[in-house]
């Protein structure tokens, strides 16, 4: 029989309340209660690029369907961007109404999908307590790591901690183990500012293979992983349904407004610049000052990421080997119309480097971004016309 609807908002007036203050035991879930694990389709913002994960709790008897999701920022949070370039970016779970909770998703049209879990009544009620404890005000905060502790990666360490050794991800589904960024890379164009932003702040640590379990802080490969997934022996999903069924969303950019066009632009009026000061034996030292000072300033950000930061995923960054840090202190000597004796011994260094930086790309140590190859020719250009007016 159905409650009424004032009966349902008593119930969980009580339950929620009771809980907060912490005066009350939390109350058993019915029979009919279970637990599911959603997953909800990449969005455009580049933080909805790799969709989003969240457990559903819903108890029909009981009039309960709430959303526990890991995945909730506030921009508001002080020092947030502060925060987030150390790497020290606090997530929270949230608790919403599924209705509230599948709104937005409704408004920008993208699937959500449901994997109903196969647990029993004690086991459901496990999970429940264990989120509604994990949800107190002392606990609900998290230092969020794109890679090893987003709202996907929870959803196999909520399962593995709660179940244990019973939980078992079988990795027959996938046709090969890949590695962090190539993972990555399969969310986002690489002719994206996203994709090259990524590129150019990530280190070699990302450049070697996941583990199956490591797979899952993709919400996508979360889900294909937990039709893999064993408890006990028996599938962990009970069953699979499309709650919003929309077409995925192609991410259509424009090339003139793709780093790549602005590279090659950029390329190319270098080129100019470069032919005419070699003509007439002359040399732009503004040109000259700007691709230094720049490629240095980049070079000690990737450093400041490497060292300065707790930042897994930027550590061992060879992208320095072609934006050299140093180039930010040589600026200002290449703006000198009597260039420095040292020069072409520090510019031989950097196409050594420029040597070094392509064979680790070879031998698969790191793998950097293609458009790198524009920026590294451009300094090129001038590295060798430097060369020539210093002699």
């Amino acid at each position: 029989m159905t409650k009424r609807p004032y009966q349902t908002a008593i119930v969980l007036l009580i339950f929620f309340c009771s809980f907060m203050v912490g005066q009350a035991q939390l109350p058993q879930l019915s029979e009919d209660a279970k637990i599911s694990v959603l997953t909800c389709a990449a969005g455009d913002e580049l933080y909805y690029a790799f969709g989003h994960s969240a457990f559903r709790v819903q108890d029909p008897k009981m009039g309960i369907d709430v959303v526990y999701n890991y995945g909730t920022f506030d921009f508001n949070r002080p020092n947030f961007y502060l925060n987030f370039a150390k790497g020290k970016l606090i997530y929270s779970l949230s608790r919403r109404r599924f209705d509230i909770f599948l709104y937005e998703y409704e408004l920008e049209k993208r699937w959500v999908k449901e994997q109903i879990l196969d647990l029993d009544q004690a086991e459901v009620n496990q999970l429940f307590q264990f989120f509604e404890k994990n949800y107190l005000p002392k606990n609900r905060d998290y230092l969020y790591d794109p890679l090893f502790n987003n709202c996907s990666t929870i959803t196999a360490d909520v399962l593995k901690n709660e179940f244990g050794e019973a939980i078992t991800f079988d990795g027959d589904h996938l046709d090969k183990r890949y590695t962090f960024r190539q993972l990555v890379r399969q969310f986002i164009p690489i002719n994206s500012w996203g994709a090259f932003g990524i590129d150019l702040a990530w280190g070699s640590v990302v450049d070697r293979k996941a583990t199956v379990r490591e797979h899952m802080f993709l919400p996508y490969y979360a889900m294909y992983q937990l039709r893999n997934t064993s408890k006990s022996g028996k599938p962990l999903v009970l069953r699979e349904r499309e709650v919003l069924d929309y077409s995925e969303r192609e991410q259509n950019g424009y090339f003139a407004t793709s780093p790549l066009f602005w590279f090659l632009l950029l390329f190319l009026f270098v080129g100019i610049i470069t032919y005419l000061d070699y003509t007439h034996k002359n040399r732009n030292r503004w040109l000259d000052m700007a691709l230094f000072l720049l490629s240095g300033l980049v070079g000690v950000f990737l450093l400041l990421l490497w060292f300065a930061t707790d930042h897994v995923s930027t550590k061992y960054n060879f992208d320095v080997l072609w934006a050299l840090p140093l180039n930010a202190i040589a600026a200002f000597y290449v703006f000198k119309r009597a260039l420095p004796s040292w020069l072409p011994k520090y510019l031989w260094t950097a196409f050594a480097l420029f040597g070094i930086m392509i064979l680790l790309w070879i031998f698969g140590v790191q793998s950097f971004s293609p458009l790198t190859l524009i920026l590294m020719a451009m300094l090129g250009l001038r590295y060798v016309l430097l060369i020539k007016a210093a002699k």
